[in-house]
């Protein structure tokens, strides 16, 4: 729990529209038992989610103050916020408080119903996909209307942290974009010219001194539409047809 002392609620500043607004407007009926994924398709890309990230976790812990702590009889908890990978690791979340390391997750296929099978594994409430053009993914029926049935929310962000056409804006704190740094520095399969330009892009982002990220609220079923650009299933999705042209 990095954050729980060293930053709150309070320290982020929400836009929705251009006007002031709360995370609840983002995420209306937010509360502490939403579950939050983040797809993450390249190297660093995560980062660009990290205002949201920080923000809601610590909206999250403040359902638990002033129970949080380590002694005996205290609330330790972590946020049920999860990352995934696809193709393989692109970076370590640690001090962003995505924790235990199960919870970030390794899409080895980069198939849109394997990544949506991790999802839906997870029981993600509120989803946040890349920004890229949507596709005609191939889904099972089940595997589909499981997420449309549970995903209340979505948005689409950008790994440069800054999306076309965006509504949302949230603005960060110097603590919360220290954890972000220290997250990368620690990420060993970063190289260095990748580590050096991650850290540039992030001062990039500053405005009037604090990291300012813009995001932009999507329909649940077009951020289905947008977990991979690849339409082709995979060997394990393949296996599954498969199996359900043996009961024909």
């Amino acid at each position: 729990m990095h954050t729980v002392n060293a930053m709150s609620y309070q320290d982020f500043d929400f836009e929705l529209n251009g006007s002031k607004a709360l995370l609840e407007d983002i995420f209306p009926g937010f509360n502490e038992y939403d579950r939050i994924g983040v797809v993450v398709r390249e190297a660093g890309g995560g980062t660009g989610s990290s205002a949201l990230l920080m923000s809601a976790l610590t909206r999250f812990y403040d359902f638990f103050r002033p129970n949080l702590g380590v002694e005996p009889g205290a609330q330790f908890i972590y946020p049920e916020f999860f990352i995934f990978h696809v193709g393989k690791k692109h970076m370590t979340h640690y001090w962003m408080d995505i924790w235990p390391p199960h919870k970030e997750v390794v899409v080895k296929e980069d198939d849109p119903e394997q990544i949506l099978e991790a999802i839906n594994d997870r029981g993600i409430t509120r989803l946040l996909v890349e920004d890229i053009a949507p596709s005609q993914p191939i889904f099972l029926r089940e595997t589909l209307n499981s997420a449309k049935h549970r995903i209340v929310s979505a948005l689409a962000y950008s790994p440069t942290g800054r999306v076309k056409n965006s509504d949302v804006k949230i603005t960060s704190c110097e603590a919360a974009e220290k954890n972000v740094l220290d997250s990368i520095k620690i990420s060993e399969n970063l190289s260095k010219e990748l580590l050096y330009e991650l850290l540039e892009r992030r001062e990039l982002l500053k405005v009037n001194g604090r990291v300012t990220e813009t995001y932009r609220r999507i329909e649940v079923e077009e951020a289905l539409h947008m977990l991979t650009e690849n339409t082709e299933p995979g060997a394990t999705t393949l296996s599954y047809f498969a199996l359900l042209e043996m009961e024909v």
